[in-house]
């Protein structure tokens, strides 16, 4: 298992998604509708991706690639990464991520729509 470390960034997004997603829970509930919104299934994806990164960064799930329009926040030769929380779906999610800043750690460093 991997250490997580956050930008600021990442955890203001990450937060974000948390907390529409438990607004929505809780007015779904109120009015008494079973089905989970688009919210909560975005926020339930978001928190599966993360676990899967911080268990296995290489789960064939993810679909992680190096991406190279971000640059590393504590290395810029380093790498960066992307790993999909949503596939064939307009707009989707990806969390990008790198390696550090020591070792058994991962940064998360945005968690966006993908352009």
């Amino acid at each position: 298992m991997f250490r997580l470390e956050w930008t600021d960034q990442a955890r203001d997004q990450f937060e974000t998604l948390q907390a529409k997603a438990r607004r929505e829970h809780e007015n779904r509930r109120q009015r008494g509708k079973r089905k989970s919104t688009r919210a909560e299934g975005l926020f339930k994806q978001v928190t599966k991706t993360i676990g899967l990164l911080r268990a296995n960064p290489r789960h064939p799930g993810l679909q992680t690639h190096e991406f190279t329009a971000l640059d590393h926040p504590y290395d810029p030769s380093a790498k960066v990464f992307e790993a999909y929380a949503q596939h064939r779906t307009p707009g989707a999610y990806r969390v990008f991520w790198c390696y550090g800043p020591g070792k058994g750690t991962i940064t998360i460093i945005a968690i966006t729509p993908h352009p």
